[in-house]
């Protein structure tokens, strides 16, 4: 099963960033900012090895975007088989998953969450229900949540508090309850720090 069910401080904490976007794992990060584990503080390491480098931002982009190691493999090999940068190709595919998009548009707090809505149905993309958080959109296409999803109490919430603006490549409108894919992300539009080039190398290998 894709979706990462563990704990997630401790995941963030190795990897030295929030990766799911909780106020637990910021909490974590300020009070215990060194890796988990019985030897985490103490460990003492030189430069870490052009390996261990690569296989870190892989994890990064991966446990970011909830895939498993197959599916982070299979969405590389297809990236590479495209024409343009490998690195950033991988990364617009990445952005352009349904959860990913929903939020983005503010409707969820984390990509678990929004994984969540869509995996349970709460969401029309060109007003056909749609029930697949790795399903890719695609430039013109409208994502809206159903009905009784934009009564949703969480839903309501996240969108007064978290005041997240879409990013430019999609647009909203009706109150920021319809999203337009309005273009296709580029790189300075993705926000996520990965560096997709140590990926590209890691799988080149």
């Amino acid at each position: 099963m894709a979706r990462y069910t563990g704990p997630k401080a401790r995941v963030s904490r190795r990897l030295g960033t929030n990766i799911f976007g909780t106020k637990g794992e910021t909490v974590a990060l300020e009070k215990r900012p060194y890796p988990p584990g019985e030897h985490g503080r103490t460990r003492r390491r030189g430069n870490p090895s052009e390996y261990l480098l690569q296989m870190q931002e892989k994890q990064k982009a991966r446990f970011t975007y909830g895939l498993s190691e197959k599916q982070f493999r299979n969405l590389y090999e297809e990236a590479s088989r495209k024409e343009g940068v490998t690195g950033e190709n991988m990364l617009r595919f990445l952005e352009l998953r349904l959860d990913n998009v929903i939020y983005r548009a503010g409707w969820a707090a984390t990509r678990p969450q929004a994984r969540q809505f869509v995996g349970h149905g709460h969401v029309n993309v060109n007003g056909r229900r749609l029930d697949i958080p790795s399903y890719r959109v695609r430039k013109g296409d409208i994502i809206t949540l159903r009905d009784k999803a934009q009564e949703m109490v969480v839903v309501q919430w996240n969108r007064d508090m978290l005041d997240r603006r879409p990013p430019t490549w999609l647009e909203a409108s009706e109150g920021g309850l319809i999203i337009t894919v309005a273009a296709l992300p580029v790189r300075d539009q993705i926000d996520v720090p990965v560096r997709e080039q140590l990926i590209v190398e890691l799988y080149s290998k």
